[in-house]
């Protein structure tokens, strides 16, 4: 026998050593498809605190080692859901080393709704890998990839994302990617680490614009997280972006301005929790939409249906994440259509609004009170109960000027005894 041939013997031979080790070893940590599947449910209600259905389970060696997860279930109101998921563990570092490193970790066809995830809050613990006898390395999950998750927010909204991070030591995203599959209007977002410092260029592609800028984090020596940055928000469209995301919009054109983000807390959903912005923003060709503000006031309110163009919209927007929802604040709103102006601020948060502020009509010489209050999607809209009375007096007497005194005397009536507020 050649020299060549007997080496490629010897190698063949080891390798198949080799691989009966690999094999043996992990049999033995590894169940068989049934127990894995119990092993996986035990693990994960111990670690999440409530019970978890799985519907099958497998592991293979071959064309490359991984453990796979099918049909998962929490037993709860609003269950988590998973298709699939699945981890390809380096099993030569797990074997040699008795160090747990995963390659690549897959998550498929999920859903995930704010209230289940709320019922693990400080008891989901991945510190240990899985079985006590192996550490974990510096990286322990090297890549995580997602496909087709459904997120259901507060207000039973829900958003289906695609993604994929890449980690660093310690679960720092080298690189991370979010989007929304079969959007009528490309989204997503893109991180990329500077290096190693803990900072990231952020990039926003959304509603046909952008919102580039960069985030920072920083550990305390207590292990307290701050994360903070800025955007640059650019020609986004407003309403194409609330399409996006399943929301209905009551505004279009296209916002830019300014966003500085801040938040902080002892974990990564700490941080998600407690994420508040601050904007301002100017909004370019908007339109009130649903509403035809000069058909509205010459009905009384009666009739609205319709659109009103704007001619100039800026604002102060504040977001602030909370146990029910997220909620938005709108100061120092600024509005001008034709003959109109309005200033005005509004709470939104619950899918209620919140909103008061002074319409300025007959040349911007009388500010009518109005408030906006009720559910997001059919809201009341109030002007104090004197303004039209007033009005009409004034005209009476003195055209013109007797209209505009007439008129504040309405609304300063109106808001001195508010209580009977008439409905527009």
């Amino acid at each position: 026998m050649k020299r060549a041939q007997r080496l490629a013997l010897v190698a063949a031979v080891t390798a198949a050593a080799l691989f009966g080790a690999a094999w043996l070893g992990l049999s033995a940590w590894v169940p068989n498809d049934e127990a894995l599947a119990r092993r996986i449910e035990a693990e994960a209600q111990q670690r999440l605190g409530v019970p978890v259905v799985v519907g099958a389970a497998h592991w293979r060696l071959l064309p490359q080692p991984v453990i796979e997860a099918l049909d998962i279930r929490t037993q709860q109101d609003r269950p988590i859901t998973i298709g699939r998921v699945a981890l390809y563990p380096r099993l030569w570092r797990l074997l040699a080393d008795r160090v747990f490193v995963a390659k690549r970790a897959e998550l498929e066809h999920a859903t995930f709704s704010r209230s289940a995830m709320a019922a693990f809050r400080g008891r989901a613990n991945v510190a240990q890998a899985p079985g006590a006898d192996f550490q974990l390395g510096p990286v322990p999950l090297e890549r995580f990839v997602f496909r087709d998750v459904t997120w259901v927010s507060h207000s039973g909204v829900p958003v289906v994302y695609d993604g994929d991070i890449d980690f660093d030591p310690a679960w720092r995203p080298r690189r991370a990617t979010l989007s929304r599959p079969g959007a009528q209007t490309p989204a997503s977002l893109t991180l990329l680490r500077d290096g190693e410092a803990d900072r990231w260029q952020v990039r926003v592609d959304v509603g046909g614009g952008t919102a580039n800028g960069q985030v920072a984090l920083t550990e305390s020596p207590g292990g307290a997280l701050t994360l903070a940055g800025e955007l640059a928000p650019r020609n986004i469209e407003v309403a194409s972006t609330l399409t996006t995301f399943n929301r209905r919009a009551s505004l279009s054109g296209r916002v830019s301005g300014r966003t500085v983000l801040q938040a902080g807390g002892d974990s990564v959903g700490e941080l998600a929790r407690s994420l508040r912005t601050e904007s301002d923003l100017t909004v370019a060709n908007a339109v009130v939409l649903r509403l035809d503000l000069d058909k509205a006031i010459a009905t009384r309110g009666q009739e609205r249906e319709g659109q009103t163009p704007l001619d100039s919209l800026t604002g102060h927007l504040q977001t602030q994440n909370t146990e029910h929802g997220t909620r938005f604040t709108y100061t120092d709103v600024k509005a001008r259509a034709g003959k109109y102006t309005a200033s005005g601020e509004a709470v939104v948060w619950q899918k209620r609004v919140d909103a008061h502020g002074t319409l300025d009509i007959v040349d911007g010489l009388v500010g009518v009170p109005f408030t906006v209050s009720g559910p997001v999607q059919k809201p009341e809209v109030k002007v104090p109960p004197g303004f039209f009375a007033g009005a009409a007096i004034g005209t009476a007497v003195l055209p013109g000027v007797g209209t505009v005194i007439g008129a504040r005397i309405g609304g300063a009536l109106g808001r001195v005894f508010g209580g009977g507020d008439q409905r527009q």
